[in-house]
């Protein structure tokens, strides 16, 4: 019997093939008590463990050939794991002190590493606790003695995997056994396996609940990317029009390669910057291979990624530099840590609600040598190439005044240490709370530029949590209330003639281009692999006949009525979602 199941759409594109369950990692672990004198023997096999897995991460690494930047990232990151004291100490220590074996000592300490990361208001950052639990599982399953390696299977690039999730080892698996699409029943828009995802162009749905239990091995399965649809064992009529649709995207595809080195401009003459959001210092590749004009979004969050410590202002220096000797004259957005509220100095407390509470630049201007550090790094950076400092979540102007004030007392600490940098270095803000987009006026008089952060403006205006699968479809870039906002938001930046861009995923959406464009947005950011995407709809747009539209789109009051007019938008330039 055929019915649909529904995801977080994290990849676009249509799959079409047969279901290959993949089993749950999950290992069940069981506690031995030991005596004194075992305790040694434990510890020894912990480190085999430890040892032996490290060793298969550096090896598949080394297997990986051409695979995404942000593949060799996420193996890095577990390997780092894998060097981490709070990984590979304390449960040493647990073994003495409550005589157990290796493996409930290792579990115990996952638990207690995964709720800390449960904490975390990034969903980005909150989202590693994943990584955590697949680098422990795989050194458990060292230790019980069934490690988990598949072989290749002639017929998997037609197989669809359903699994609870995948360790980027899985998806490092991809370039020897390519698959067809994935499915998983975790996970939101900022897990690695969604970032992954987008990276490698496969389709694949996220947060799709009790999957495994619902679909069986060699089940005929169709995953739309595009609607977060999965539909299970489809009928002839429905097989053969996703077959056609298919085939359909994989042309627009072919041709949309020839548009990389197009300018994009719209039909009426209306030149628009194409800009990349990236992650990691050798995502600047990438971003120029897709044809970027600079870097619209640089999230430095990564620095933080598996290690309790501070990074160091050489250590920021470093990465930054990388990106801007990248991307030569470009410009590169650089934002400020923007990290939860529990990524403080005082570890002793816990937020009671994090998402409202100490983060981003709130945290930052609360740890004064801690933005110091960062503030220094940008600027010795910025001699380099065209690096701006991006601010995010603002919601006062005292906090742009204290962000200027510490820019000039960093400036003035490299001028006595005599190191050079831009002295004229664009400082922008990321309009993110619903407040800083109805009082923007106070920012523009104070900032060189702006960025929309439309995936926390969603949040914060509709209030839900976007990485919860539980409230998932309760996110939607087309509610009037979001509309209203973006649309604010630029009108007043267009008419004070500061730049203003978008770059959540809302400027990556070849859905959303057209009603962009009709509000007199001119510059989007998005993922690398997104851009022509967005480049093929600006060509075909032509703004003088898009602004009066939009505007008849913003005085609609329901999400409904407005969906409906966004679909016949598009539909004028014979685009259909």
């Amino acid at each position: 019997m055929s019915f649909t199941l529904s995801g977080l759409a994290v990849s676009e594109g249509i799959a079409i093939g047969r279901a290959l369950l993949v089993a749950r990692a999950t290992v069940e672990v069981k506690q031995v008590s030991i005596t004194s004198r075992q305790v040694e023997k434990e510890i020894q096999r912990l480190d085999a463990a430890f040892s032996v897995v490290r060793g298969e991460l550096t090896d598949l690494k080394a297997q990986a050939g051409d695979a995404p930047s942000e593949l060799f990232a996420f193996i890095d990151l577990h390997i780092m794991f894998l060097s981490d004291p709070e990984i590979i100490d304390v449960p040493k220590t647990l073994i003495g002190e409550r005589l157990c074996n290796a493996e409930w000592a290792l579990t115990l300490q996952m638990d207690h590493l995964v709720r800390q990361f449960e904490q975390f208001e990034d969903p980005y950052l909150r989202e590693r606790k994943y990584d955590v639990v697949q680098v422990v599982e795989r050194v458990l399953k060292e230790l019980m003695g069934h490690p988990a390696r598949r072989g290749k299977n002639k017929n998997d690039s037609e197989r669809i995997l359903i699994a609870h999730d995948f360790s980027p080892a899985d998806l490092i698996g991809f370039k020897a056994r390519p698959c067809a699409a994935f499915v998983t029943e975790v996970g939101g828009a900022t897990s690695h396996t969604a970032i992954l995802a987008r990276s490698m162009s496969i389709p694949a749905l996220l947060g799709t609940r009790r999957v495994r239990s619902l679909t069986r091995d060699g089940e005929w399965l169709i995953v739309d990317g595009a609607r977060g649809v999965l539909i299970v064992d489809p009928d002839a009529r429905v097989l053969e029009e996703y077959r056609i649709r298919k085939e359909q995207l994989e042309l627009e595809r072919a041709k949309l390669k020839r548009l990389k080195t197009a300018p994009a401009e719209t039909l009426d003459g209306e030149s628009v910057t194409l800009l990349a959001n990236i992650e990691l210092p050798g995502d600047a590749a990438d971003a120029l291979a897709s044809g970027a004009e600079g870097i619209g979004l640089f999230r430095t969050e990564f620095l933080f990624l598996g290690r309790p410590d501070i990074p160091s202002e050489d250590e920021q220096f470093e990465a930054y530099r990388k990106v801007a000797r990248t991307m030569e004259d470009r410009p590169v957005t650089i934002r400020t840590f923007d990290l939860g509220g529990d990524k403080r100095l005082d570890t002793q407390r816990t937020p009671t609600n994090p998402a409202l509470g100490q983060r981003a630049i709130r945290l930052s201007l609360a740890e004064p040598r801690f933005f110091h550090t960062q503030l220094r790094a940008i600027l010795r950076a910025s001699r380099y190439g065209n690096i701006r400092l991006l601010v995010p979540m603002l919601s006062h102007a005292y906090q742009i005044d204290a962000v200027l004030a510490a820019v000039e007392e960093a400036k003035a600490s490299l001028k006595r240490d005599r190191i050079a940098f831009d002295e004229h270095m664009a400082v922008g803000g990321m309009i993110e709370v619903p407040g800083a987009a109805l009082a923007i006026n106070m920012f523009l008089k104070r900032l060189d530029f702006l960025s929309i952060g439309t995936n926390d403006l969603i949040q914060y205006t509709l209030a839900i949590d976007r990485t919860d699968e539980l409230v998932a479809n309760l996110y939607d870039p087309q509610h009037p209330a979001v509309l209203m906002l973006v649309a604010h938001a630029i009108n007043n930046a267009v008419k004070a003639g500061i730049p203003i861009s978008v770059c959540g995923e809302m400027a990556g959406s070849p859905r959303y281009t057209r009603l962009l464009l009709g509000m007199g947005l001119r510059i989007f950011s998005m993922h690398p692999a997104q851009i022509l995407g967005v480049k093929s709809r600006i060509l075909q747009a032509e703004t003088n006949e898009l602004a009066p539209l939009a505007r008849r789109i913003l005085r609609l009051d329901e999400t409904p009525k407005v969906a409906d007019a966004v679909d016949k938008l598009n539909a004028m330039e014979g685009y259909a979602e």
